[in-house]
């Protein structure tokens, strides 16, 4: 019960510091929202630093399936790093199911993903689901975190 008061409450908070006006439906952030979000993705698995820092808050905070520990940017950065460096590549990814909301200069993306990778010669594909948050600024999202499991 107290991590459903909890989350509730971060939400809140999250809702309220990014305002309550919401966009129209031709706003063109909306179109960049599912493009900065791939491009987030793409980024971390290539370790594209300089898109990375373009596209990641100073703030992140990521949780990633099966880890016990949460990620600050650094950390998210030498994941980047660590996941290219072991020969690690990735062939694919897509949302089948994303469902969005948009708190004035905030969003939030609640989806199903997969992501094929290439490990040592094999193909592993990864299925789950993200909790991701997105903050516009200078012109682009920027993902400020995101939870990810595996949906079981």
């Amino acid at each position: 019960m107290y991590s459903i008061r909890a989350s509730s409450v971060l939400m809140f908070a999250f809702v309220v510091a990014c305002g309550a006006k919401g966009f129209s439906a031709d706003d063109p952030r909306l179109a960049r929202l599912a493009s900065d979000r791939e491009a987030v993705w793409w980024a971390w698995f290539t370790n594209d630093t300089t898109k990375l820092h373009q596209l990641l808050a100073d703030q992140v905070v990521a949780i990633n399936m099966g880890d016990s520990t949460w990620q600050d940017r650094a950390s998210v950065l030498v994941g980047a790093q660590e996941f290219v460096k072991s020969g690690g590549k990735l062939l694919r990814v897509t949302f089948p199911k994303t469902e969005r909301q948009v708190f004035g200069d905030c969003a939030v993306l609640y989806s199903t993903y997969e992501v094929e990778l290439e490990q040592n010669g094999q193909k592993i594909v990864q299925r789950g689901r993200a909790t991701e948050m997105f903050i516009w600024k200078d012109g682009v999202w920027r993902n400020s975190g995101w939870h990810l499991d595996s949906g079981s």
